[in-house]
Protein backbone atom coordinates (compact mmCIF):
# COMPACT_ATOMS: atom_id res chain seq x y z
CA UNK A 1 0.00 0.00 0.00
CA UNK A 2 2.99 2.32 0.59
CA UNK A 3 4.82 1.28 -2.59
CA UNK A 4 7.40 -1.04 -1.05
CA UNK A 5 8.39 -4.44 -2.44
CA UNK A 6 9.18 -5.98 0.94
CA UNK A 7 9.80 -5.20 4.61
CA UNK A 8 12.89 -4.76 6.74
CA UNK A 9 12.82 -5.21 10.49
CA UNK A 10 14.00 -2.97 13.29
CA UNK A 11 13.81 -3.94 16.94
CA UNK A 12 12.16 -1.89 19.67
CA UNK A 13 15.38 0.17 19.96
CA UNK A 14 15.30 1.01 16.24
CA UNK A 15 18.23 -1.28 15.31
CA UNK A 16 17.88 -2.48 11.74
CA UNK A 17 18.50 -6.20 11.42
CA UNK A 18 17.18 -8.09 8.43
CA UNK A 19 14.33 -8.31 5.95
CA UNK A 20 11.56 -10.86 5.57
CA UNK A 21 13.53 -13.58 3.76
CA UNK A 22 16.75 -11.65 3.26
CA UNK A 23 19.85 -10.61 5.10
CA UNK A 24 20.85 -6.98 4.74
CA UNK A 25 24.29 -5.58 4.01
CA UNK A 26 25.36 -1.97 3.62
CA UNK A 27 28.28 -0.19 2.00
CA UNK A 28 29.96 2.84 3.59
CA UNK A 29 32.19 3.53 0.59
CA UNK A 30 35.13 1.59 2.02
CA UNK A 31 33.73 -1.41 3.86
CA UNK A 32 30.80 -3.80 3.97
CA UNK A 33 28.71 -3.00 7.02
CA UNK A 34 26.78 -5.87 8.54
CA UNK A 35 23.94 -4.88 10.90
CA UNK A 36 24.64 -5.64 14.53
CA UNK A 37 21.27 -6.89 15.69
CA UNK A 38 19.52 -10.13 16.40
CA UNK A 39 19.36 -11.77 12.98
CA UNK A 40 19.41 -15.23 11.50
CA UNK A 41 22.73 -15.29 9.61
CA UNK A 42 22.09 -16.86 6.25
CA UNK A 43 24.23 -19.25 4.26
CA UNK A 44 24.86 -16.62 1.58
CA UNK A 45 25.86 -14.02 4.17
CA UNK A 46 28.29 -16.49 5.77
CA UNK A 47 29.77 -17.37 2.39
CA UNK A 48 30.15 -13.72 1.41
CA UNK A 49 31.81 -12.82 4.70
CA UNK A 50 34.33 -15.61 4.16
CA UNK A 51 35.06 -14.72 0.55
CA UNK A 52 35.20 -10.96 1.18
CA UNK A 53 37.78 -11.62 3.89
CA UNK A 54 39.76 -13.79 1.47
CA UNK A 55 39.60 -10.97 -1.10
CA UNK A 56 40.86 -8.46 1.48
CA UNK A 57 37.65 -6.41 1.53
CA UNK A 58 37.09 -4.48 4.75
CA UNK A 59 34.04 -5.56 6.76
CA UNK A 60 32.59 -4.42 10.04
CA UNK A 61 29.50 -4.81 12.16
CA UNK A 62 27.63 -1.76 13.36
CA UNK A 63 24.39 -0.91 15.07
CA UNK A 64 22.36 0.81 12.37
CA UNK A 65 19.20 2.83 12.81
CA UNK A 66 17.19 4.87 10.35
CA UNK A 67 19.23 7.91 11.37
CA UNK A 68 22.42 6.18 10.15
CA UNK A 69 21.11 5.34 6.68
CA UNK A 70 21.77 8.71 4.98
CA UNK A 71 25.50 8.34 5.72
CA UNK A 72 25.73 5.01 3.87
CA UNK A 73 26.72 4.58 0.23
CA UNK A 74 24.44 1.68 -0.63
CA UNK A 75 22.51 -1.34 0.58
CA UNK A 76 21.52 -4.80 -0.63
CA UNK A 77 19.39 -7.74 0.36
CA UNK A 78 20.74 -11.25 -0.10
CA UNK A 79 19.68 -14.85 0.30
CA UNK A 80 20.18 -18.15 -1.51
CA UNK A 81 18.64 -16.65 -4.65
CA UNK A 82 21.11 -13.79 -4.98
CA UNK A 83 24.25 -12.46 -3.30
CA UNK A 84 23.05 -8.90 -3.69
CA UNK A 85 19.99 -7.06 -4.93
CA UNK A 86 20.15 -3.27 -4.53
CA UNK A 87 17.93 -1.58 -1.96
CA UNK A 88 17.07 1.94 -3.01
CA UNK A 89 14.86 2.93 -0.10
CA UNK A 90 14.22 1.90 3.48
CA UNK A 91 11.18 3.62 4.95
CA UNK A 92 11.49 7.27 3.90
CA UNK A 93 15.28 7.14 3.43
CA UNK A 94 16.57 6.93 -0.13
CA UNK A 95 19.83 5.04 -0.56
CA UNK A 96 22.26 5.65 -3.42
CA UNK A 97 22.81 3.13 -6.16
CA UNK A 98 25.99 1.21 -5.48
CA UNK A 99 26.69 -0.89 -8.58
CA UNK A 100 30.31 -1.43 -7.53
CA UNK A 101 29.14 -2.84 -4.19
CA UNK A 102 26.69 -5.21 -5.90
CA UNK A 103 29.40 -6.32 -8.34
CA UNK A 104 31.80 -6.91 -5.44
CA UNK A 105 29.29 -9.18 -3.70
CA UNK A 106 28.63 -11.10 -6.91
CA UNK A 107 32.39 -11.50 -7.45
CA UNK A 108 32.82 -12.78 -3.88
CA UNK A 109 29.93 -15.20 -4.40
CA UNK A 110 31.48 -16.52 -7.62
CA UNK A 111 34.78 -17.11 -5.78
CA UNK A 112 33.19 -19.73 -3.51
CA UNK A 113 34.31 -23.15 -4.68
CA UNK A 114 31.65 -25.85 -4.98
CA UNK A 115 31.85 -28.65 -2.44
CA UNK A 116 31.23 -32.22 -3.51
CA UNK A 117 28.45 -33.95 -1.54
Amino acid sequence: AQGFDDAAFADRHGRIGEATIWNLAFWDGDAVVWPRAQVLPGTTESMLRRQLQRLGVAQRQAVLTRADLPSLAGAVVMNSWSPGIPVRRLADVHLPDAPGFVQLLHRAHAAEQPVAP
